[in-house]
């Protein structure tokens, strides 16, 4: 059986970045190959993703490899383009190689190939959910490289905990009046000042990390008119679902309060889901971690990782309590920061992330 370059897959699949729920070259690129592969491949799994599975010939778990597929948005000189800012290029091409390797070594249980569309919308593991498509898994690896701020090039981290988070919209209704009769009208802007500077006091659990971060739209439509609406956006996070409550909560609090102190009126809006923290197995991370030892050594075993970013694999077992999932982070030097339309990394240090999920998988179903 042919075993994939790493190196060479990511290199196809720089070329053709795509957004969320649009990887429609992407998807196709990873399906023809998982069957080449021999894996039976069901295609269009909550929309773009990809799924491929080869069973062993002995009862066993069901094994899940996790990869994402979308790109970002920029503009960029007042072009619209779409860079893979984020490496889930790297992350494909990593399951993909793994896949190569493993597709005639599976002896026991089942292996499952899941090529993730949409998370950087954060809703396409929503979707995978959705189809049914993971009810069965029992254990799930996913990967992610990280930016030379986290862990140093050649590392392997065996635990990256996502924080929870989500954004809420604050929608403020004052009452318009002209400029020089104030006292016949409600400014919306400051009622929004005043809910902005009363939730930079909330109060949670200092042992856990967690930030609220506003932007604010007025509604102004003159300057002698006093708005009678503006819109905070709140980017918010905490390192646990438990926590993301207590401060969802006290937020709607301040801001329906401090807004009926000024005459306003505060309207919350929330998203239907919040991207949930991890809930990571303790022992499959051990596990992890001494599966890093063996294939890059004790001394390039970084440590678990505390991260204020969300990530919608996460979801996965959130919904499904039994399974058990470890995530784990790859050191390839990503520089300036992920997000940034000129990331750029070390592609060298991806085969420790292949080499990783070849070991893995095989302690379980080899």
């Amino acid at each position: 059986m042919t075993v994939l370059n790493v190196k060479e897959i990511y290199h196809d699949l720089h070329q053709i970045p795509e957004l969320g729920f649009q990887e429609f070259k992407t998807s196709a690129y990873l399906a023809d190959a998982l069957e080449k592969l021999g894996y039976q491949v069901t295609r269009n799994v909550g929309g773009t993703g990809v799924i491929g599975e080869i069973k062993g010939s002995e009862p066993g778990p069901v094994l899940m490899l996790r990869a994402d597929m979308d790109a970002l948005p920029f503009i960029i000189n007042g072009e619209q383009k779409c860079i893979h800012a984020c490496g889930h290029d790297a992350h494909c091409s990593m399951v993909l190689a793994a896949a190569s390797v493993l597709c005639d070594k599976i002896k026991r249980g089942t292996l499952r190939i899941l090529f993730q569309q949409g998370e950087e919308v954060l809703n396409g593991a929503l979707a995978v959910i959705k189809s049914g498509a993971i009810a069965d898994v029992d254990i799930m690896l996913g990967l992610h490289v990280r930016p030379v701020q986290d862990i140093p090039y050649g590392t392997l981290s065996p635990a990256v905990k996502h924080a929870s988070s989500t954004f809420a919209k604050i929608v403020v209704k004052g009452k318009n009046c002209h400029g020089s009769r104030p006292h016949l009208g409600v400014n919306a802007i400051e009622a929004a000042a005043a809910i902005i500077t009363s939730v930079a006091a909330i109060k949670i659990n200092p042992n856990v990390a967690w930030s609220c971060k506003p932007t604010i739209i007025s509604g102004g439509t003159a300057t002698n008119i006093i708005p009678d609406t503006a819109e905070i956006t709140f980017d918010i996070r905490s390192q646990t679902n438990e926590d993301m409550t207590v401060l969802l909560d006290k937020l709607r609090c301040v801001a329906e309060n401090v807004a009926a102190a000024y005459g306003a009126k505060a309207e919350v809006i929330l998203p239907d889901s919040i991207i949930p923290a991890s809930t990571l197995d303790e022992e499959l991370t051990a596990e992890a971690a001494e599966c890093i030892k063996e294939v890059v050594g004790e001394d390039n075993l970084a440590p678990e990782l505390n991260n204020p970013g969300g990530e919608d694999f996460h979801y996965y077992a959130q919904t499904y309590p039994k399974l058990k999932a470890a995530y784990i982070g790859v050191g390839v030097a990503a520089e300036p920061g992920l997000h940034d339309p000129n990331m750029h990394f070390n592609p060298n240090g991806l085969q420790n992330g292949v080499d990783f999920l070849v070991k893995m998988t095989l302690k379980k179903l080899g």
